[in-house]
C-alpha cells in the first residue's frame, strides 16, 4: 500500500507553472528556476509541521495525484535531484503534450529523492549519487536507471579575469579544504602563466542539502587528493571544512553569482544559464578541460566495455582516461521500483523513460547534458523491461 504523500497546502496551485517551459526552454530555464526556488520554499515552510521538519518531507514530488488531470491522464509523481531537473522538465513537458500522461517532479536534491521512493510517496526518485547498501537495504532490487550524463562545473566569480582559469584536482581539494584560501596563491598562478589574479579571498560556497551533485563532486575530489579522501570522504553530505552552504544547484549558482571571489560546483546547465565563470580542470592526462557536451561524452567512452552483463550502473565515472575528457562528470538516476501494483502508471513510466532515452537526445544536448552512449542505453532499456506489475507480476516496459 502507499503511503499518503505529505504536503503543504500551497503544492496544488504551483502545479501548472513547474512545467512552463516548451519551445522557449532555454531561453526561460532561469526565469522558472527562480520561481522554483521560491515555491519550494514555501511548500517547504507550509509543510514542515506537519511532516517534522525533515529533508524530503514536504516537496512539490509528493503532491496529489491527479489533481487538475484531464479525464484518462495518468498521473505520475517524482523527486529527487537538482542536476537532471531542466533535462526533465523538458521530457516530461513534451511526452505529456503528446501523451495521456502528467508528470510532477519536484526538486529537492538527491537525498531527498531516496527517502521519497523508498518511502513510497513518489512512483519514482532520481538521484545522481547511487544508494549504497544501507539504503538498498530499505528499498530491496531497487533500479538505478541512467537517464544522461552531465558535468560539474567549478564555477567562480571574478569580474577581473577575463580569460578562464586552469586548476587542477588537488589545488580544488586544497580551495576546498580551506588551504588555500587566497585567489593569487601561488598554486593557483603556477597552473595560469600570465593571468593577473587578484589578491581577493576565496569564498567556498557548497549544497546544504544531501545533494547527488555533491556526491559526485566529493567522488571526484576522494579520487585525486589523498588529504581529501581522509578529511573529507565522498557522500551525498559531508562535514565542509569551510565556506558558506546554499540549498540546490541553483541556490551554489546564484551566491557564487552574487558574490565576488566565491567558487562553488554547479550541474553545466545551471552554469549555463547563469553566465557563470567555469574552470578548466586538469584531467588524467593532463589536459584542461573546459565543462561542455563533448567533453562529458568523451568522459564516457568505452563505458559500456566496463559494465559486466548484470551490472545494476552503480559505477562512477571521475577522473576517467582520455585526453579530451571532463574529469568531474556523472551520470544520474532514476531510481524505479522492481514492481509496482497500478500497471497503468507502471507502464506509464516505463513509455515516458523509453521515450525520453531514445527520442529526448537533441532536447539533451540542448540543455548541456550528453545522451547515454547507445550500447549503454540498450542495456539500460533492458534493465527497464523486468519491471514488473500488479498481483500477477506481469512485466511492463513494452512500448504499448
Amino acid at each position: 500500500m502507499r503511503r499518503a504523500p505529505c504536503y503543504g497546502t500551497v503544492t496544488r496551485r504551483l502545479y501548472v507553472p513547474v512545467f512552463s517551459i516548451h519551445d522557449s526552454l532555454t531561453r526561460d530555464i532561469r526565469t522558472m528556476k527562480r520561481f522554483w526556488t521560491g515555491a519550494l520554499t514555501l511548500v517547504l515552510f507550509s509543510g514542515l509541521a506537519a511532516c517534522g521538519g525533515s529533508e524530503g518531507g514536504a516537496t512539490p514530488g509528493a503532491m496529489a495525484k491527479g489533481a487538475d488531470a484531464p479525464a484518462g491522464t495518468v498521473a505520475l509523481t517524482g523527486a529527487g535531484a537538482t542536476f537532471p531537473y531542466p533535462i526533465y522538465s523538458a521530457w516530461f513537458d513534451t511526452y505529456g503534450r503528446e501523451n495521456p500522461v502528467r508528470i510532477t517532479y519536484g526538486s529537492i536534491g538527491s537525498g531527498g529523492g531516496i527517502r521519497q521512493v523508498t518511502e513510497g510517496t513518489v512512483d519514482f526518485g532520481a538521484s545522481d549519487a547511487p544508494m549504497n547498501e544501507e539504503e538498498l537495504a530499505k528499498a530491496p532490487g531497487m533500479l538505478h536507471i541512467p537517464t544522461v550524463l552531465g558535468a560539474v562545473t567549478v564555477a567562480y566569480n571574478l569580474p577581473g579575469v577575463q580569460q578562464p582559469i586552469n586548476l587542477s584536482g588537488e589545488v580544488l581539494a586544497d580551495i576546498f579544504r580551506g588551504q588555500v584560501k587566497k585567489w593569487n596563491d601561488p598554486r593557483i598562478a603556477q597552473l595560469n602563466p600570465g593571468v593577473s589574479l587578484p589578491a581577493r579571498d576565496i569564498l567556498v560556497v557548497y549544497r546544504t542539502d544531501g545533494s547527488g551533485t555533491t556526491y559526485v563532486f566529493t567522488d571526484y575530489l576522494s579520487a585525486v587528493s589523498p588529504a581529501w579522501k581522509q578529511q573529507v570522504g565522498t557522500g551525498k553530505s559531508v562535514q565542509w571544512p569551510t565556506g558558506l552552504g546554499a540549498k540546490g544547484n541553483e541556490g551554489v549558482a546564484g551566491q557564487v553569482k552574487q558574490t565576488e571571489g566565491a567558487i562553488g560546483y554547479v550541474e553545466l546547465a545551471y552554469a549555463r544559464q547563469a553566465d557563470l565563470q567555469t574552470a578548466a580542470v586538469q584531467n588524467r592526462a593532463g589536459q584542461f578541460v573546459q565543462p561542455s557536451v563533448e567533453a562529458t561524452t568523451a568522459a564516457a567512452d568505452g563505458l559500456a566495455q566496463k559494465l559486466g552483463p548484470e551490472s545494476d550502473f552503480r559505477v562512477s565515472i571521475v577522473n576517467p582516461e582520455g585526453a579530451q575528457a571532463y574529469p568531474i562528470a556523472s551520470w544520474t538516476y532514476l531510481l524505479v521500483p522492481p514492481h509496482m501494483e497500478d500497471c497503468a502508471r507502471a507502464n506509464a513510466l516505463a513509455n515516458v523513460v523509453r521515450w525520453s532515452l531514445t527520442e529526448g537526445g537533441d532536447a539533451a544536448r540542448k540543455l548541456h547534458y550528453a545522451p547515454l552512449p547507445e550500447p549503454v542505453r540498450d542495456r539500460v532499456l533492458q534493465k527497464l523491461g523486468t519491471v514488473t506489475c500488479g498481483p500477477d507480476r506481469q512485466p511492463v516496459g513494452a512500448a504499448s
